[in-house]
């Protein structure tokens, strides 16, 4: 209980702190690359003080001169430390374009230069992405996109929209599948009260999105959410609980 409480405290003051002094760094840093640090700074403050037991396999796939999309599932709130804190790239999101009204965190992710879209309006959606492709190749830096649009309310993998995996497409981005595990259970959804447990963060080999030019966007988000589940399969396999030996 004292852990999770420590938690929120130190959530807000650090938000508060670091969101304040990206903002004020926003100003000049024009590419994004001080508040970068910063947000990595501020992941793992919170993974440290979170007391949750983390770890990130698959960075051996990835080589650190390249930029990628990030492809992943989101069961959590606890998946954006994970991926700031643990993934050695200057990453953005494409995010919702509701969290550009969020006091000190919305301004510091405007700050930042994240790309913000709006779901609710397929059009606007579609102009935010082609100033998205734009923004990227101008400023070359990694993206985490979450594709399923929300969190997960029940745990499971669902249907990836095509718009954000689209990008990886145009601009010719190798796409990492990212699996989430077991952020769900130590940080429910819409919830700021942590449990005890262990979470992992999976990456899978990236997808050479060349062998996909003729394909339908939406046949390629299909197979990345099938590589993201095929990498959350292996993690509930790798830890079943063991049944126990007959004896004679």
């Amino acid at each position: 209980m004292l852990q999770a409480v420590l938690f929120i405290v130190v959530y807000i003051l650090v938000t508060t702190v670091l969101g304040t002094t990206a903002i004020v760094i926003g100003i000049v840093d024009l590419r994004g690359k001080m508040i970068a640090k910063l947000a990595r700074l501020w992941a793992m403050i919170l993974l440290v003080v979170s007391g949750i037991r983390y770890r990130v396999t698959g960075l051996e796939y990835l080589d650190r001169r390249e930029n990628y999309i990030f492809a992943s599932n989101h069961e959590s709130s606890f998946d954006v430390p994970l991926v700031f804190g643990l993934l050695p790239y200057h990453i953005v999101s494409i995010a919702k374009i509701e969290l550009k009204k969020v006091p000190i965190l919305g301004w510091a992710m405007m700050g930042a230069r994240h790309i913000f879209v709006d779901r609710h309006d397929s059009n606007r959606a579609v102009v935010s992405l082609k100033e998205a492709s734009n923004s990227l190749a101008r400023n070359p830096r990694s993206i985490i996109l979450f594709p399923e649009g929300t969190r997960s309310p029940d745990g499971e993998i669902h249907q990836f929209k095509k718009g954000g995996l689209g990008l990886a497409l145009d601009l010719g981005m190798a796409v990492v599948p990212v699996a989430q595990c077991g952020t769900r259970d130590v940080l429910a959804k819409k919830s700021l009260w942590l449990k005890e447990g262990e979470v992992e963060m999976r990456l899978g080999r990236p997808i050479d999105p060349s062998l996909w030019q003729g394909k339908s966007k939406k046949e390629f988000a299909d197979h990345v959410r099938t590589e993201v589940v095929s990498l959350k399969n292996g993690w509930l396999a790798d830890n079943a609980p063991q049944s126990g030996t007959a004896t004679a």
